[in-house]
Formats: structure tokens, sequence, C-alpha cells
């Protein structure tokens, strides 16, 4: 099939392409490379990608610009992968027109381009912070998710929202990923991993926020990835039994769906930074913090859809990922396990504004892998 994925510089986007290429389809990449956090990370996993799958088109565009009509126009993809969008908790808190203008804008855009050149299946990126207030776990697909807690999940669940609407206006099949805190090597600086284990290795303290009470659903990025391929040649159809008297919140008459995907293995916060001192070789200084706005306290996946449809249900856990995801950080950042990070880090408050466990302080530079 010929892709289109948006964000494909990204952490879950450079993936998706290198996945997309292995599999023999031809991939036209967008990314706007905007500076949330460095831009050379994003371009070291360009290099990355076309080491291992090959050379492909990409394009320097952002979501909300008027070119997006003309790509459309002139690339006409049979399936669409969006995954570009303004990402982070804590950022939507000081950056609200962001959030409107990547994942609002930027997603109608989207939308408007399949909807004048029909595709077979539009997928995009939803996330698991749509559950926001809902405290019932693990999380259904058929729960409500009325209630966000943050300005960036009010966006996700925005997305479901206007996808439905030109579902059942324009027919356009599309399914909503409800990714649950993705994790693994070529990650966003701004995510938990990179920061928890540049905290850890620069003896810093490590600011644990609920007192570490927190508990995540870790999913690790190949996980995502393969569910994301098997969905990918199942654009959905309306569902036939849906009532709308009583009606089931993750399907419709409309070609619409959702789907969660995470690990359905809630890890607590403090384990995991146990389990990153000792891949590590280094214990963390630890900072107990009060909850923070918009944080939500738990996450847990109900993943039975997905199983149901795709014969998969996430599988790597959280040591083996991780042992992953540190053997890939090391060599990226030149790290070994007597020393300490040894290159100058620029400071930049804004780069780790962004997850609801990060722990704010300096971004290594980057070194080439």
């Amino acid at each position: 099939m010929k892709v289109l994925v948006t964000g494909a510089a990204g952490f879950i986007g450079a993936h998706c392409v290198r996945r997309l290429l292995l599999d023999g389809h031809e991939v036209i990449g967008l990314d706007n490379f905007n500076a949330y956090y460095d831009p050379a990370l994003k371009e070291a996993r360009l290099r990355w990608i076309r080491r291992e799958a090959g050379d492909f088109p990409l394009l320097r565009l952002d979501l909300a610009d008027d070119g997006m009509t003309r790509l459309f126009a002139e690339q006409r993809p049979e399936v669409v992968v969006h995954l570009a969008a303004q990402a982070g908790v804590r950022y939507s808190l000081e950056h609200p027109r962001s959030y409107v203008q990547s994942n609002l804008v930027g997603f109608l855009n989207v939308l408007e381009g399949c909807r004048r050149h029909p595709v077979r299946h539009l997928v995009y990126a939803s996330s698991s912070s749509v559950y926001g207030a809902n405290q019932r776990i693990p999380y259904s697909v058929r729960d409500n998710v009325d209630h966000p807690l943050s300005l960036y999940a009010a966006s996700k669940k925005a997305n479901e929202l206007m996808a439905h609407s030109y579902s059942h206006l324009f027919g356009i099949p599309a399914t909503g990923l409800r990714f649950f805190t993705v994790y693994g090597p070529w990650g966003r600086p701004d995510m938990s991993p990179i920061q928890f284990a540049q905290a850890i290795v620069e003896g810093r303290p490590l600011r644990l926020f609920n007192h570490g009470r927190h508990r995540r659903d870790f999913t690790y990025i190949d996980d995502i990835i393969e569910s994301l391929v098997r969905l990918l040649p199942q654009p959905p159809r309306g569902n036939p039994h849906w009532d709308a008297e009583n009606p089931q919140a993750d399907s419709s008459r409309a070609p619409w769906r959702l789907y969660n995907i995470g690990g359905s293995r809630p890890v607590a916060l403090t384990d995991y930074v146990d389990l990153l001192e000792r891949l590590l070789g280094r214990k963390a200084r630890r900072e107990l913090l009060p909850l923070q706005p918009g944080d939500v306290l738990d996450t847990y996946a109900d993943t039975a859809e997905l199983q149901r449809d795709t014969d998969f249900q996430p599988r790597i856990d959280l040591e083996e990922g991780l042992t992953r995801f540190v053997a890939w950080f090391t060599d990226y950042y030149k790290i070994t396990p007597a020393e300490g990070l040894t290159t100058a880090y620029p400071h930049n408050k804004q780069t780790f504004e962004g997850l609801s466990h990060e722990c704010p302080g300096p971004q290594p530079q980057r070194t080439e892998p």
C-alpha cells in the first residue's frame, strides 16, 4: 500500500516507517521538526530508518499549513497513519494554543485530505489520557471518557469525535488507537525513561510526583507497532448491531472504531525506578512530591478488542523492554557503567515540560549513534 505517515521522524512514527518499509509498503513521511525537543534526535532517527530499511520521501511540513491540501492531491495515499501531534500533559498547561493548532487544526486538515481524496483507512493516535478522571480499571474502550484532566487529553478526545463525524458524513474508515505509556529505543527526551535515566546517571534528584504512587501500563514500542500494522489492512465497517438507545462507546453505525494498546500489566512507579537503577548500575536520589495538575493516578488497558480482532496483545514485559531501552540509551549518549554523562548539556526548560512522570532538568547533548 501507499501509506502517508505523519510525525514520521517522531518516536512512534520512526518505528512505524521502518516497519512499513521492511514490510514492502511505499511510505511518504511528513514531519515539521518543531523545537518541542531537540530536532537533532529526529534527524538521527531518520538516519537509523534509512540504514535499517532504505530511503523514503520525507516532507517537512506542518499539519496546520495550507500545503496539506496539495500533499493529498499530489500524493494520493491509500492509507494514512496519523501520529503527529503536540504531545505532553504539563506542556499543555503553559502552551495551550500549540494543541489547538497541531491537534485540532492539524487533524482537521488530515480529515479533509481523506475526504477530498478518499483513503482505504485512516489510523490515528489517541491516548490513554482520554480516560481522565475515570478510576474504574482496567480502562475499557466502552468506558465513558467525558472528563479529561488536561487540554492534551481533551484534544485527543476531540480527535476521536472529529473522526467519528467524518466517518459518519463521508464514509471515511477511521480507527483510533489509545496508546498507553509507550517506551523504548529512540524515545522522546521529555518522557520518563530518558528523563529518569538521565537523572540517575548524573546523580540529580529524581522527582516522583504523587509520592511515587502512580502505576503505569508501560507498553514497549515494538508491541505498539505490531498492533498498528495488524490493524492497518482491517478498515472498520459500521456496526449493524449498534443501538442508539444503548450506544457502545467504541463503535458506531459509521465505519469508526477505537482500540486500547497497552501492556495490561501496570507497574508501580517505584518498581519502575528500582529496575532502572539495577540496569544502569546506580542508585537514584528520590524526591517525593505531591500529585501534579493533569496527572492520571493509574493507567491499565483492557485490550480484549485488540486481541479479538488481531489475535495479538502486547507481550514484551517491562524488564525486557527497559533492558533494550538502556542498551540504546547508553550507546546513543555514550555512557559506560563507570561514568556519568561527560558531554555538555543545553538548559532548555521547554524540553522538560511534557509528561506526567518527568524529572525536569537539562537534556543530554546528542551524540552520533
